[in-house]
C-alpha cells in the first residue's frame, strides 16, 4: 500500500462505518454473512482475517466459530484498527488485532482453518503475493475467501457506474471530509481483476484448488473462494 493510500484510510478511519453503511444501504452486512458461510468455518474454526478494517468481518466469524475459537483481525493501517477493540467489547466478542501486512504475515504455515479479506485486496501492493500468504497459513483443505467489489453488467452496471461517480464521492466527502478518497475507491474497483480474471490469480498461487466466485447484488460485489492444497 502506497503511503498516500495509508494517509487515505487514516483520514476517513472516524467515519468510516457509518459512510459504508449510508453508501451501502446496510447491504454489506448480507455480504459479510455470504463469505463467512461461504468459508465453511464453524463452532472452533480458527480465522485469520486479513485488511479488516474497523474489525466488522472478524466479528462476523466470532460469533460463528464461538467465544473459545481463535479470530485474529490483521490490518497494514493502524489508525482503521483502532477502532476493532472496543467495537468487539461493545459486542462482547474476544478477538485479537494485530497490525500486520497482508503480503508478509508473520504466523506460522498452516496455523488457520480459513483466511479472508474484504474490500482490501485491491488496495495490496501485489495481490498475488498475499493470496499465497493467505494460503500459506492456512491448513490444507481449509478455505481462504476474498470479498471484492467487482464491474456488474447491463442494467444494474450502468446505474452502478452512475451511482459510483456521482453519489459515492459526494455522500463519502460529505460525512468524512476527503471526497478524494471515494473518488480513488470506485475507481480502483472498476480497473481490478473480476470474474475469471482473478480466479486466475488464485490459481497461480499454486496453493490453492477448486476456486470458484459468486457474484453478489447483481455483481456489485464478488465473493471469491479457494480451497488450500497440501505441498
Amino acid at each position: 500500500m502506497s503511503d498516500a493510500v495509508h494517509a487515505m484510510f487514516s483520514d476517513i478511519a472516524p467515519k468510516y462505518d457509518l459512510a459504508n453503511s449510508i453508501l451501502s444501504l446496510g447491504v454489506h452486512h448480507l455480504w459479510r454473512s455470504a463469505t463467512v458461510k461461504a468459508s465453511g468455518a464453524t463452532r472452533g474454526s480458527s480465522v485469520l482475517d486479513c485488511a479488516t478494517g474497523t474489525g466488522d468481518l472478524a466479528l462476523a466469524f466470532q460469533r460463528v466459530v464461538g467465544p473459545t475459537a481463535r479470530v485474529v483481525g490483521t490490518d497494514f493501517n493502524a489508525d482503521m484498527l483502532s477502532f476493532a477493540p472496543a467495537k468487539a467489547k461493545r459486542k462482547g466478542l474476544n478477538v485479537a488485532f494485530e497490525v500486520a501486512d497482508a503480503m508478509n504475515l508473520k504466523y506460522d504455515d498452516a496455523t488457520f482453518d480459513v483466511s479472508s479479506i474484504s474490500f482490501g485486496i485491491r488496495n495490496v501492493d501485489t495481490p498475488l503475493v498475499a493470496l499465497g500468504e493467505m494460503a500459506r497459513v492456512v491448513k490444507p483443505g481449509g478455505r481462504i475467501v476474498v470479498l471484492e467489489f467487482g464491474q456488474p453488467r447491463g442494467l444494474v452496471g450502468a446505474t452502478y457506474r452512475w451511482y459510483s461517480k456521482n453519489v459515492i464521492p459526494f455522500i463519502g466527502g460529505r460525512i468524512t471530509g476527503y471526497r478524494k478518497a471515494y473518488e480513488y475507491l470506485p475507481t480502483t474497483a472498476a480497473t481490478f481483476p473480476c470474474r475469471e480474471e482473478f480466479l486466475a490469480l488464485m490459481k497461480k498461487t499454486g496453493r490453492l484448488e477448486d476456486c470458484y466466485y459468486r457474484e453478489l447484488t447483481g455483481g456489485i460485489a464478488f465473493l471469491y473462494v479457494g480451497t488450500v492444497v497440501s505441498l
